[in-house]
């Protein structure tokens, strides 16, 4: 992704995330625990420092997460990512 292919708010990299992943890891991403979401840090959290430009100068993007740090802004991302996706998950009565 290039730096004018960066996105500028949460919501518009939860949309890249979202396009990026297969179904099953959006599927397992939507069952977990928020707790449990710490674990995404280094695989998920990587590629979304690298790639959405966190560590390469996309400063409104991370300025709209509200950290001053890039590992936190991932992690910002990654809870936006979650509630996305649960709200896409069926609900068993």
């Amino acid at each position: 992704m290039t730096q004018k292919q960066w996105p500028a708010t949460i919501d518009e990299a939860v949309g890249v995330v979202i396009a990026t992943l297969p179904d099953d890891d959006k599927a397992s991403i939507a069952f977990l625990s928020e707790p449990d979401l710490i674990g995404l840090h280094f695989g998920l959290g990587t590629w979304i420092r690298n790639h959405l430009g966190l560590h390469s100068g996309n400063g409104r993007l991370l300025e709209s997460t509200g950290t001053r740090n890039a590992d936190d802004a991932s992690l910002v991302i990654i809870e936006a990512l979650w509630r996305r996706l649960r709200e896409d998950v069926p609900k068993v009565h």
